[in-house]
C-alpha cells in the first residue's frame, strides 16, 4: 500500500460493502461507514477502535447529507475515496410492479448515491484529488426479465459515472463505475425487495427466473472478498478505469451483449444512415 487513505463506504454492514470495509482496515486505511442504526454502528466501529468509523446515514435523507459529510471531514479527515456502496435489487415483473417501487429503487441507487457525490465533490475539486467508485451491476450492461426497475436504475449510474469522469479530469479526480457480476451476498437474498405476482400471462416465463434467483442465492461464484482486494487494487492505481467488470460471470455476459449489440447495428445500418441529409 502505498500510502493510508480516507475511504467513506455507504452500506457497511453486509454484503459487498462490509467485505471491502474489513479488507481496507486490514490494509490500514481509514475506514467510514455509513449505516443506518446504533447496533449496526457500534458493531461496524467495533471492527477497529483507532479506524473505523460509523456514521448514522440513509442516503435517502438527501437534506442530511451534506451535514454528515461535513462532519466527517472536520472530524476524521478529508474523504479521499467514496465508493457508492448502499442499494438494492427490486425484483418484479414491471407490469406488475408500481411506479412507488421503481421510484424507491432510483432514489436509493441513484439520486442517494448522486447526493453522496456532490457532498464530497467540493473538497475533492478544492484539493484537486479524489476517487469516486460507483457500485453497479453487470445489470448496467445486460438485462432480464423482472429486474426492470433495478437495471434502469444501474444503467443511469454508469451513465453518470462516465459522464462525470470527463467533467473531473480536470481536477485529478478519478471515477470509476464498478459492475460486479454474481457474488455471495444478500441481493438475491434478504436484501431483495419482491413485487407479488398478479398477471397469470408471465407466469411461463417469470416463474422459472424467479425461483433459480431464489435458490441460487448464497451459492453465487462470486467471492466478496476478492471483490474488494480488486477493489483496492483499484484504489492504489494511479489510472483507474472508468469501467470496470467484476467476476467471469460479468465478463461474458457483456462480452455476448456488445457483440450482440454490435451484430444489431450492423443489421441496421443502412436505415440508421438514411436519416442524415
Amino acid at each position: 500500500m502505498t500510502s493510508a487513505k480516507t475511504i467513506l463506504i455507504t452500506g457497511v454492514s453486509s454484503g459487498m460493502g462490509r467485505a471491502l470495509a474489513q479488507e481496507a482496515l486490514a490494509a490500514g486505511h481509514r475506514v467510514v461507514g455509513t449505516v443506518r442504526n446504533r447496533e449496526a454502528q457500534q458493531a461496524f466501529e467495533a471492527l477497529n477502535a483507532q479506524r473505523a468509523f460509523g456514521r448514522l446515514l440513509d442516503v435517502t435523507d438527501f437534506e442530511h447529507i451534506d451535514e454528515v459529510v461535513e462532519e466527517i471531514e472536520s472530524t476524521v479527515g478529508p474523504v479521499d475515496v467514496l465508493v457508492n456502496n448502499a442499494g438494492y435489487g427490486h425484483e418484479g415483473i414491471l407490469e406488475e410492479s408500481s411506479l412507488e417501487e421503481m421510484r424507491r429503487q432510483f432514489d436509493v441507487n441513484v439520486f442517494g448515491a448522486v447526493a453522496m457525490i456532490k457532498a464530497v465533490l467540493p473538497g475533492m475539486r478544492q484539493r484537486r484529488r479524489g476517487h469516486i467508485i460507483n457500485i453497479t451491476s453487470m445489470g448496467s450492461f445486460i438485462t432480464l426479465p423482472g429486474i426492470s426497475y433495478y437495471c434502469g436504475s444501474k444503467f443511469a449510474l454508469e451513465g453518470i459515472s462516465e459522464t462525470l469522469s470527463k467533467e473531473l479530469a480536470p481536477f485529478n479526480i478519478h471515477v470509476t463505475a464498478v459492475a460486479p457480476g454474481s457474488f455471495r451476498t444478500d441481493w438475491a437474498g434478504r436484501s431483495m425487495v419482491r413485487s407479488a405476482r398478479s398477471i397469470p400471462d408471465y407466469d411461463v416465463l417469470f416463474d422459472p427466473i424467479r425461483r433459480a434467483r431464489e435458490e441460487k442465492s448464497g451459492k453465487q461464484l462470486g467471492n466478496p472478498v476478492k471483490a474488494a482486494h480488486a477493489m483496492l487494487a483499484l484504489i492504489e492505481s494511479q489510472s483507474p478505469p472508468v469501467h470496470l467488470l467484476l467476476g467471469s460471470d460479468a465478463l461474458s455476459l457483456v462480452r455476448q451483449k456488445l457483440i450482440a449489440l454490435n451484430n444489431e447495428i450492423e443489421q441496421w445500418e443502412q436505415l440508421t444512415r438514411s436519416t442524415d441529409d
